[in-house]
Order: structure tokens, then C-alpha cells, then sequence
């Protein structure tokens, strides 16, 4: 029996890879480089340490790049685009129909600092959650299941009892070891991804309902 909703955040409630990723290749450009999508795409819902990405801007331009200024011109500009945005097609029905239903409803994000909690209190989303986990309350995030897990025991459901709603390869896998059910809705950065393991995927949430979705899981079909 479906008992809880674990959203992922950035790229799914609110498409902040995209955005991040635009603002990113604008000040690639500045530099006379470019950031291809793939590169981005691989990175999207995780954070890997090996990953540099003033490293690629360097190996393109053959010059030093003062790293500070690159990410505080950057994250200026993502910030001007994301505090604009709105929330994803079919997120706002699915998250107060889960409401009306009773249903627990957690967060479970790769980011950390309050950064998607702060996001859903501007969106107006933030008073349907339940359980709050970002990467700082984590050793280890997606693709590791800890965030995952970590949902489920704030919302006191089992694994089995919870779908993951995710956008990236990365939290795609992490819900799936931590053993929820998961639906995969890509944004356009991770839409050319090869995500394996899910049980449903969609365009956007707005081409289901979320009592479509609890039969399908309640009854064991998969897609």
C-alpha cells in the first residue's frame, strides 16, 4: 500500500539543472567556449568530486580561469533566471491531491544549505512536506540510496510503501537501491539520458494523476 510521495528537487519540482545549466554555457561563452548539454546531463542530481568544471573551461580556452569570479558572475545569472521560474507541469495537482489523500509527503535532495526548502516555501509547496533531507543531513549522495532512506524513516514508512519522483540517472538509482518505486520525468538537460530500473516514465507529471499512479503501484503492475 502507497503510504508516502519522496520528491526529488532541483529539475523536477522546479527546473533549476536547466536554468543552472543555461547560465552556465552564457558565461562559457564569454570565454569563447562551449558546454556541451552531455557534459552537464552526466553530472545532473549528484555531486562527483572528480567533476571540475572550471577544469573543462580551461582545457578549452588554454588559459587560467579565476574560479571565484567565474561562479559569482554564474550564480548571480542562474539566480536571476531560477527566482523566476514556477513549478513543472503536474507537481502542484500530484503534491495537493497526496495532501487530500493523507499520503506523507518528504524531500529527498543533493542539494544542501536549505537550498530547495527555501525554493518550495517561495512556491507556496513548502507546508504539504513532511520530511525535509538534503545533502547535508547525508554521508553520501545520490546515486547512494541514503537520501532515499533517509526520507523514509522521517516519514515512517518503509521503502516499499513510498514512490521517488526523480529527473536524473543519478536520483533515478538511488530511489531504486533504497527500494521505492520510481517514476522518472526528465527535464530537458537529462531527457537524452539512458535511465534504467524505473517503473514509469513520463514527459511531464501532468500526463498522470497521482490516483493512476497509486493503483498501478498498489495493484503491482509496472510499466
Amino acid at each position: 500500500m502507497i503510504k508516502a510521495l519522496v520528491f526529488d528537487f532541483d529539475g523536477l519540482i522546479l527546473d533549476t539543472e536547466t536554468l543552472m545549466y543555461k547560465a552556465t554555457k552564457e558565461i562559457f561563452a564569454e570565454y569563447g567556449a562551449e558546454l556541451p548539454i552531455e557534459i552537464w546531463a552526466n553530472n545532473a542530481g549528484t555531486h562527483d568530486p572528480n567533476f571540475d568544471l572550471i577544469q573543462v573551461l580551461e582545457e578549452q580556452t588554454g588559459r587560467a580561469v579565476d574560479r571565484d569570479a567565474f561562479y559569482k558572475k554564474r550564480d548571480r545569472l542562474a539566480l536571476e533566471y531560477i527566482d523566476k521560474a514556477d513549478v513543472l507541469p503536474g507537481i502542484r495537482a500530484i503534491i495537493e491531491t497526496a495532501d487530500r489523500f493523507g499520503l506523507k509527503i518528504g524531500l529527498a535532495t543533493s542539494s544542501g544549505d536549505h537550498w530547495a526548502k527555501n525554493h518550495l516555501e517561495r512556491l507556496g509547496l513548502a507546508q504539504y512536506f513532511d520530511a525535509f533531507v538534503q545533502a547535508n543531513d547525508v554521508k553520501n549522495v545520490k546515486p547512494d540510496p541514503e537520501l532515499y532512506l533517509k526520507a523514509c524513516e522521517a516519514l515512517g514508512v518503509q521503502p516499499n510503501e513510498a514512490i521517488a519522483f526523480e529527473d536524473s540517472y543519478h536520483g533515478a538509482v538511488a530511489a531504486k537501491k533504497a527500494g521505492l518505486y520510481c517514476i522518472v520525468v526528465p527535464n530537458e538537460v537529462t531527457r537524452n539520458l539512458e535511465f534504467e530500473g524505473y517503473d514509469r516514465k513520463f514527459n511531464s507529471l501532468a500526463e498522470t494523476s497521482l490516483e493512476e499512479l497509486i493503483e498501478l503501484f498498489d495493484t503491482g503492475k509496472k510499466a
